[in-house]
């Protein structure tokens, strides 16, 4: 999937989002680079390079509007229009997912949510009736899913992402712990909750070894 900038460059555009959408809260209408890059845990020189890959940004002495450097990014990140997405799983994270407010106000709707749990078939999760899995090509094409979501046990993770590529959805964010494995037009992320666990392990123990070192 080629982006036309690095990966890492794409992933502070996210960040610088969420920086922006916290200020537009403040009420804050400018903001310069150095502004943006402490916000979001980078410096400004980092900003202003990872602008660089998309046209000129802000006005040299004034900073950047925050209104307009929001719009410019949703426009570079594709989120200026509504994406459509489906959860696959109604378990306790799948069902938490559906309810994140943070999905909507980010540009990003969730249509429906699947199981394959008979039991669960049927009922409601935040608004959305819990379909079959079988039903996911049908909706998928009924409703132009944009994103698939999966949150189920790690033993499913792949059968379910092939499922998602045969229904001809491009992009899977993946909770399972597992590595999936899709096509070179798919994009798909793994959400590596517990790899981001042990680096704050290794963080910690880093830290302790430090101070042990110091009292020694």
């Amino acid at each position: 999937m080629n982006t036309g900038a690095p990966r890492a460059t794409i992933e502070r555009l996210c960040r610088y989002q969420q920086v922006l959408a916290q200020l537009e809260r403040e009420r804050v209408e400018t903001a310069s680079s150095a502004d943006i890059g402490r916000l979001a845990v980078t410096n400004a020189a980092q900003v202003r390079k990872d602008f660089s890959h998309f046209g000129d940004f802000g006005r040299r002495g004034v900073g950047y509007s925050v209104s307009e450097l929001r719009a410019r990014l949703r426009a570079i990140l594709g989120t200026e229009n509504e994406r459509t997405v489906v959860i696959i799983g109604a378990g306790n994270l799948g069902s938490a997912l559906a309810g994140y407010p943070g999905f909507e106000m980010r540009g990003f709707r969730v249509v429906a949510i699947f199981d394959n749990n008979p039991a669960k078939i049927g009922h409601w999760v935040e608004g959305l009736r819990i379909l079959p899995l079988s039903d996911l090509a049908t909706v998928a094409a009924e409703q132009r899913i944009d994103i698939a979501v999966i949150a189920v046990p790690e033993a499913a993770a792949q059968a379910v992402a092939d499922q998602v590529v045969e229904a001809g959805i491009k992009a899977i964010l993946n909770f399972a712990p597992v590595y999936i494995q899709v096509p070179a037009d798919v994009g798909a992320r793994t959400v590596g909750v517990t790899c981001q666990l042990e680096y704050l392990s290794y963080f910690l123990a880093q830290s302790q070894g430090s101070s042990e070192a110091e009292e020694s």
